[in-house]
C-alpha cells in the first residue's frame, strides 16, 4: 500500500500527516475537543464550519490554541 504524506508544522513542530487528512481529522487525531480550539492555518483563522473542508499542503503551518475555562 502506497501512502502519501505531507510534512506540516503544528505549533512549530514537524508532523507527517496523510495527504487526505482534513483539519477536522487532525484535531480528532490529537484528541482535542473541536468546540474548544481555535485554529490558525498559514496565518488565517479557520472557522469551525471549515474544519472538514480544510486540507494541507506540504510545509503548511498550523497553530492550535485551546480554550480553557476556569474561575
Amino acid at each position: 500500500m502506497n501512502l502519501s504524506y505531507n510534512t506540516i508544522f503544528i505549533n512549530g513542530k514537524a508532523f507527517n500527516c496523510l495527504y487526505a487528512m482534513s483539519l477536522k481529522d487532525l484535531i480528532l487525531y490529537f484528541d482535542f475537543d473541536i468546540s474548544t480550539v481555535i485554529i490558525e492555518h498559514n496565518s488565517n483563522i479557520i472557522s469551525h464550519c471549515s474544519f472538514e473542508k480544510t486540507f494541507f499542503k506540504d510545509q503548511d503551518n498550523i497553530e492550535i490554541i485551546t480554550i480553557v475555562g476556569g474561575g
